[in-house]
């Protein structure tokens, strides 16, 4: 009887798992809208009291998204405010939503990604994750990798969907 060979295992398909690279820290949406006249007036003056009220510490090592749950005109100003009381403490700061951290934390790994280990590989990239993936970090991955690669696909190594051929020989 012969033995059972994972020709995936044995072959030179390299899998990327963009979860691998999930960037650690406490993700936190910090609405200003306590921090508004009636919830939708800045007033310097009362903004700027609450700002310093505020415990910034409790944020530290945070992964942090700054909005404002209502309608309210907030000039730029107040977003930067924030950001000099933030910065000593919180890894990273973003005007927008969770959805929007998440891109701009991914779009940081991405662009630090090494590429040596791709070069001229076929690749897979995975699919199927516990952590939710923003759908740009994949779009930026292809666009990462595609220069350097033989191939790539998506999905896992028994069930993939072909993305991209280089016709040229490496």
């Amino acid at each position: 009887m012969d033995d059972i060979v994972n020709k995936v295992a044995k072959s030179s398909l390299v899998t990327v798992d963009l979860e691998d690279f999930y960037p650690k820290g406490k993700r936190v949406l910090l609405d200003i809208k306590p921090w508004l006249f009636e919830g939708i007036v800045l007033r310097e003056k009362e903004f700027r009291a609450h700002l310093e009220a505020h415990d910034w510490a409790s944020h530290n090592g945070h992964l942090i998204a700054l909005s404002c749950s209502t309608d309210a005109i907030i000039p730029s100003w107040a977003y930067l405010l924030i950001s000099t009381k933030l910065s000593p403490f919180a890894h990273k700061v973003v005007v927008g939503n969770l959805s929007l951290l998440e891109s701009i934390l991914y779009q940081e790994v991405i662009q630090n990604l090494e590429l040596t280990p791709f070069v001229g590989k076929p690749v897979i990239i995975k699919g199927c994750t516990n952590k939710e993936i923003p759908s740009s970090a994949y779009t930026l991955l292809v666009q990462k990798l595609q220069p350097v690669v033989s191939s790539l696909f998506y999905g896992e190594a028994c069930s993939t969907v072909p993305l991209y051929k280089n016709k040229r020989k490496r």
